[in-house]
């Protein structure tokens, strides 16, 4: 499997993670794409370095080719995959540990959603 496959797959993997199994909508939101923003500046400027200065190569037969700043554009994806898993990770276990407290303190989920 070529790298350009792998960050595919990663890509699918997270978005399916969040829209199907944690159900979190994170990339729904507005505060996602501005978490990724911020994210990915400092990606570009990491991978920049490290492929500018050729830390890190690639073998070009399995890459696209297409690179920016120095860095092959499946680095941007699978940045992508890795940040989306974290946020929506962080943000289902914020939301069960909120529900944990909520019925710690004898309250009902479902009356607290309501309101």
């Amino acid at each position: 499997m070529t790298y350009t496959q792998l960050a595919l797959l990663g890509v699918l993997a997270a978005v399916a993670v969040d829209v199907a199994v944690l159900r979190t909508r994170l990339l729904r939101r507005r505060v996602y794409w501005t978490a990724y923003a911020i994210v990915l500046l400092f990606q570009l400027v990491a991978n920049g370095i490290l492929t500018g200065r050729r830390i890190v190569t690639y073998d070009p037969d399995t890459i696209l080719g297409l690179r920016i700043v120095y860095a092959p554009v499946e680095d941007l994806l699978f940045g992508f995959a890795m940040v989306t898993l974290t946020l929506s990770t962080w943000a289902w276990l914020g939301r069960r540990a909120a529900v944990h407290r909520l019925r710690r303190a004898g309250l009902s989920v479902e009356r607290q959603v309501r309101q």
